[in-house]
């Protein structure tokens, strides 16, 4: 912790939609961790590297910690020194349980919800929909497949596994609702890094997946679990965005890209009045999108030229729709 005295800390996690400060199921319990410590930090955006497993990272001076190193970030500030909510917890086994229920079970869910699933919008709002539409439209195909890959999901079992995903989140919300009850926090009525871990998780369910989704559906039979999400979001999350505690800086990453200016969240953008195109611009454009369409479907199709070739036991299905991915 000495090293980080008199340093300003800096979280790195995707963009801000659906109304949450990142809309990521893996940036926002750290960011809530944060809050929950009342640890202050400013908050940058990267936006150009959406499949990154470095995301969310907190860095200060030369220090950095990475999602994908030590467990995590929330691991790291623990291991590290820095800051540690579950010091009491961590020999209580129903604490541990409840950890490891909240990061898998549920972790699952919400990774099957928003790549495999549905339709792609929510995750194509979280994760790329600031890249250019060929890029995206890759990244969607070779993350749905990582995430079936990771899933286990293969044509043979695609059924058998969604039912066995959806059986363990509805286990996982009963439980979670028994054990909440009315208290404030789960465990000992203060913040743990549970409480970070599914705060974040309900607050992305409820906010960012489709009013058809099943996943959401589930969790709002537990009234418990959405007060106790709603109660908190205005008491660590709307009062936290004025606070002088924690900077809100949306930028990209210091060490990838430049920084942009606060933004407004609660007003749109301004419109510029449209000039009307010429006759060569349309056709240019016109060019220009049957060029990348064409470049696109080449790259898919070499794709699945390969994925055939190289199939064998465990050959997952890119039958499915290609928007469908999980991050």
């Amino acid at each position: 912790m000495d090293e980080l005295d008199n340093q300003k800390l800096t979280l790195v996690v995707r963009k801000p939609c659906f109304g949450l400060p990142t809309a990521c199921p893996s940036c926002l319990p750290v960011y809530i961790y944060l809050r929950f410590a009342q640890l202050p930090f400013d908050l940058s955006f990267n936006l150009i590297h959406p499949d990154s497993d470095q995301i969310p990272y907190l860095e200060s001076g030369s220090y950095v910690a990475y999602n994908n190193e030590k467990g995590g970030v929330i691991e790291s500030l623990r291991e590290d020194g820095i800051v540690d909510l579950d010091s009491e917890f961590n020999t209580i086994p129903e604490w541990l349980s409840t950890k490891v229920m909240v990061s898998t079970w549920l972790g699952e869910a919400i990774m099957y919800e928003l790549w495999v699933c549905s339709d792609g919008n929510s995750a194509k709002k979280i994760y790329y929909s600031d890249l250019p539409w060929p890029i995206g439209k890759i990244l969607s195909f070779k993350q749905t497949l990582s995430v079936k890959q990771l899933l286990g999901i293969t044509k043979d079992n695609a059924n058998r596994r969604e039912e066995e995903i959806y059986r363990r989140a509805t286990m996982a919300y009963g439980a979670l609702s028994t054990r909440l009850g009315e208290q404030a926090f789960f465990f000992e009525n203060r913040p743990s890094g549970v409480d970070a871990l599914f705060l974040g998780h309900a607050l992305v369910t409820l906010q960012a997946l489709p009013e058809t989704s099943l996943l959401r559906s589930k969790l709002l039979e537990h009234s418990n679990l959405v007060r106790y999400a709603e109660k908190l979001r205005l008491e660590f999350m709307e009062a936290g965005s004025s606070s002088s505690s924690v900077p809100h800086t949306p930028a990209e990453s210091s060490s990838s890209t430049s920084r942009r200016g606060p933004s407004n969240w609660s007003s749109k953008a301004k419109s510029k009045p449209k000039r009307e195109k010429s006759e060569e611009e349309k056709t240019f454009r016109r060019r220009a999108k049957y060029f990348l369409v064409t470049q696109v479907v080449g790259v898919l199709v070499f794709l699945s030229l390969l994925g055939v070739r190289g199939g064998g036991d465990n050959e997952v299905d890119l039958d499915d729709e290609d928007d469908d991915y999980n991050y």
